[in-house]
């Protein structure tokens, strides 16, 4: 018998997901900072810019709960930061909560406006137990100046660029058509002690209920955990 941490779903929310995707958000914006340094192959751009310089300018596809994540760590650096979502009510949460980033209805064609000038472009799209669309083509990363920075959070989900392919933390990033790529699987695994004390947070009201009743006793207390039940019986 096997249950997913990521098919598990409350009030169309995936709990046992979002701390993984709180990590790899903030972390997305430490690591596309860092790989934007001239040393790295990146532009040589400091997100934060400085006095009478202009800042860098982040991009984040999907305002999810990594979206906002990473738009939140690129606004405390002092980056200009635009997040690109499809939900109308979320956009006016995003609108609310974060102040200084501007959010822009996501489509094709705003994307390509802003790709010419972006310096960190960040996928953070998710569709709950299904691939990552692919939101990024090759033509369209063509349009980016070369030494920017495309973060890809969903690659755990095949990731939302046709450039993507999944790396390690050993050897985090390649570069496509003169863009660096950063395309690690399971990002928070940089941050285990963090990640280890996040998770453990939100699944042990779970794993004690399975612990103390068994499968069925606990899917009859938390409805939910029928949705993490990927194997079962050989099926």
């Amino acid at each position: 018998t096997a249950l997913a941490y990521e098919t598990i779903e409350v009030n169309r929310r995936l709990p046992l997901l979002e701390p993984m995707s709180e990590i790899a958000g903030r972390m997305s914006v430490l690591v596309g900072g860092y790989f934007l340094a001239k040393h790295y192959g990146g532009s040589g751009t400091l997100l934060g810019g400085v006095p009478g310089v202009l800042p860098g300018r982040v991009v984040v596809l999907g305002g999810g709960t990594a979206g906002v994540n990473a738009a939140r760590m690129a606004q405390g650096l002092g980056a200009d930061v635009t997040i690109l979502e499809v939900d109308l009510e979320r956009m006016r949460f995003l609108d609310i909560t974060l102040h200084t980033a501007h959010t822009l209805y996501s489509n094709a064609a705003h994307l390509m406006d802003l790709l010419p000038n972006v310096d960190l472009l960040i996928g953070a799209v998710l569709l709950p137990g299904a691939k990552a669309p692919k939101l990024i083509n090759r033509a369209m990363l063509r349009q980016m100046r070369p030494g920017s920075v495309v973060v890809d959070i969903a690659i755990d989900q095949g990731g939302c660029a046709e450039t993507s392919r999944p790396t390690t933390h050993h050897d985090p990033v390649f570069v496509e058509e003169g863009v660096t790529h950063y395309c690690v699987a399971n990002m928070p695994a940089a941050y285990a002690r963090t990640a280890t004390q996040a998770l453990t947070n939100v699944t042990y009201r779970y794993i004690e209920l399975l612990a103390d009743g068994g499968l069925q006793e606990a899917c009859e207390k938390q409805p939910a955990l029928l949705g993490g039940i990927n194997v079962m019986g050989g099926n």
